[in-house]
Order: C-alpha cells, then sequence, then structure tokens
C-alpha cells in the first residue's frame, strides 16, 4: 500500500471500505470528502518533482566540505592508513576470516568425499534456527566465548548486535534453542553426535575440521525459509559445511549458500532426509562433477554406512546459472570478486593445475 494511501485510511479511521466510492471524511461545512478530492493531479506531482530534484538545492547543501563544521565527528579519534587496523581485543568486530590462504586462482572443486553428517533436520529450518538474532546464553558456545574474553553475561546484548564478530556468530549457527538435529532424537537445541558422544554442534564442527573431515547438513522441506539472514549462510561455510542436501530450499537462502561457497543439493522424489534414516555414523561422496559443476545437474550422494553397506542416492545441484557455477567454482562471490579486481577474469577463471 502506498503513503497517500495509508493516509488516506488513517483519516477514514477504517479500513474496511472503498476509497474510491465511499467518502473519507466530512470536510468543516459538513460535506463528504473522497479521495478524488485529495489525490494530487498530475500537474501538481510534476511541480513537486521539479522542486525537488534542483541540481542547485544538493549543490548547496553537499557540494562542499560535508566534515567541516561538524566539530564532534572530527574530534573523534581515528586511524588512518590503507588498510584497516583491527582491534584485536574488540568482541563486536574482529577480521573475518574469508580470505585466508587466498590464491591467485581456484581450486578444482570436482566432487565431495568422505563427508560426514553435522545435522539432519526436518522441514521449515528457518534462518533464525540456523542463525538465531536473540539473546545469547551464558550456557552456549558463544557465551563461553565471550566470558573467555570478559564480558560479562549482562553485557552480552545479542547476536545480532555481534554479528561484526564471526567468533560469536560461528558458535551461534544452529545454536537455537528450539532447533531439532535428528540425529539426536528427543533433544531441542544446537547439539549432535560425534563419535557417539554427544555436544554442541560447534564443538564437533571444530573437531571435525581438526580431522580434516568434510560435513554435510541434511534436511526436509523449505529449508532457510524466512529473512535473508546472511550469517545463516556465512556461518554454515565457517562450521566447515561443504553441502547442504534438502528436499527443498527457499530461494534467496539457496543463492546465499552458492555466494558463500556451500553447495546445495536437492533430493529427487522418492528420497528425503527421512527415508535414508541417517544416525551420525555414515560417511558420504559427492559424486558426477569429475567436469566441475553445472547448473542443475544430476549428481550421485554415495552413502557409506558403518556396516559396510553402500547406497547411491541421486540429487540435483542447486546451482543454477552460469554465473553461480563461477561464485561456487571460486569458493563464493568474495573470492571471486578478489580475483577479478586482482587478476581480470580471464587469469581468475582459471583453475589451479
Amino acid at each position: 500500500m502506498s503513503p497517500p494511501l495509508v493516509v488516506a485510511f488513517a483519516l477514514a479511521g477504517r479500513v474496511d471500505i472503498d476509497v474510491e466510492k465511499d467518502p473519507i471524511a466530512l470536510g468543516r461545512d459538513g460535506k463528504p470528502v473522497f479521495l478524488k478530492d485529495l489525490w494530487p493531479t498530475a500537474e501538481e506531482l510534476n511541480a513537486a518533482l521539479g522542486a525537488a530534484t534542483d541540481v542547485q538545492m544538493y549543490r548547496q547543501n553537499y557540494g562542499g566540505d560535508l566534515s567541516r563544521d561538524a566539530h564532534e565527528w572530527n574530534e573523534i579519534p581515528a586511524p588512518a592508513g590503507e588498510v584497516y587496523a583491527w582491534d584485536a581485543n574488540s568482541t563486536y568486530i574482529q577480521e573475518p576470516p574469508y580470505f585466508e590462504g587466498f590464491s591467485p586462482r581456484p581450486d578444482q572443486r570436482t566432487g565431495i568425499r568422505a563427508a560426514r553428517a553435522l545435522a539432519v533436520f526436518g522441514d521449515s529450518v528457518t534462518t533464525d534456527h540456523i542463525s538465531p538474532a536473540g539473546s545469547i546464553k551464558p550456557t552456549s558456545p558463544a557465551g563461553k566465548y565471550l566470558i573467555s574474553r570478559g564480558v560479562k553475561p549482562e553485557d552480552f546484548n545479542s547476536y545480532g548486535a555481534r554479528r561484526g564478530n564471526h567468533e560469536v556468530m560461528v558458535r551461534g549457527t544452529f545454536a537455537n534453542v528450539r532447533i531439532k538435529n535428528l540425529l539426536v532424537p528427543g533433544v531441542e537445541g544446537g547439539v549432535t553426535v560425534l563419535d557417539g558422544k554427544q555436544m554442541p554442534i560447534y564443538d564437533a564442527a571444530m573437531e571435525y575440521q581438526k580431522r580434516g573431515t568434510p560435513l554435510m547438513i541434511f534436511a526436509g522441506h523449505e529449508y532457510g525459509t524466512g529473512s535473508s539472514r546472511d550469517w545463516a549462510a556465512k556461518g554454515t561455510r565457517l562450521l566447515g559445511v561443504r553441502a547442504v542436501i534438502a528436499k527443498s530450499f527457499e530461494r534467496i537462502h539457496r543463492s546465499n549458500l552458492v555466494m558463500m561457497g556451500v553447495l546445495p543439493c536437492q533430493f529427487k522424489e522418492g528420497a528425503d532426509a527421512s527415508t535414508l534414516k541417517l544416525d551420525g555414523t555414515e560417511t558420504f561422496d559427492l559424486t558426477g562433477l569429475e567436469s566441475g559443476p553445472t547448473p542443475r545437474q544430476d549428481a550421485r550422494l554415495v552413502i557409506h554406512r558403518a556396516n559396510g553397506a553402500t547406497e547411491e542416492v541421486p540429487v540435483t545441484l542447486r546451482i543454477d546459472t552460469p554465473i553461480e557455477v563461477e561464485y561456487y567454482r571460486h569458493g563464493g562471490i568474495l573470492l571471486y570478486v578478489l580475483r577479478q579486481m586482482l587478476y581480470g577474469r580471464d587469469e581468475a577463471q582459471r583453475p589451479s593445475p
């Protein structure tokens, strides 16, 4: 609804009227006032636009040195230089790790081998389940981190307020107290199982990273529904998750996963996370990408069970466009853009030998 219509309904004091036919209010003379009496004409709109887009107004107000008379602003101490001076003691802003180990050319991404399931979820897992924005519990991995940095629980603030610190946000990924990991039946919260031991998802992910083990997330329908929360994809990437395999994805979250270098895959009809009956002891291969990924191509999820049995499940890559192929091949849009800026498009497109 446009702002003028909001005002019109506010003047009427009700919304169950037809503003094109019914009067909005009564004038001082007691006569009914209709929307057409208030709605500006094309001439009035053009006159207002002409006054609002006067070039001289912008030159007069913004053409000079904006900071010249901002004394309070100018007195704030600020570092100078070409590179930002990160404060290692800050618990709100830290240098993100997305460019660590940067190389001029992207590594070849031809599949995933010997991955483990970090979590198995049901339907309608929201971005708030994946990356909560609310309060931080002292007993959570993020809370323990803040306490170790000298922050008192009453000063924790929220995940949303500390979104500039990846150390907090990665610990908060899958930490919603209402999320249900089916690898740990009957338990709510961000927990999983590793080597038969129940532990926070963050702790398990860090142990898997030490072992060099890639991770997968399994889910049902509408994975990533809700607000387009960027940390839902960032946190997933920083936990070491290489692929999310779901029955269906929310559109924006699927795109965000690709832009963070995480591979979204979709189960075909007849298979989903619940029918696979995963218990966390399996290892997984994602094959069929030996020549590099292409949009919406078919691939195979190979499941190696603890009893020695092997099962193949067809999936569809939810990399939907050629540019998304490039984002994924580079390990995400950030690395893609940086390589283009530093080395040019042709050189950045060549994979490492």
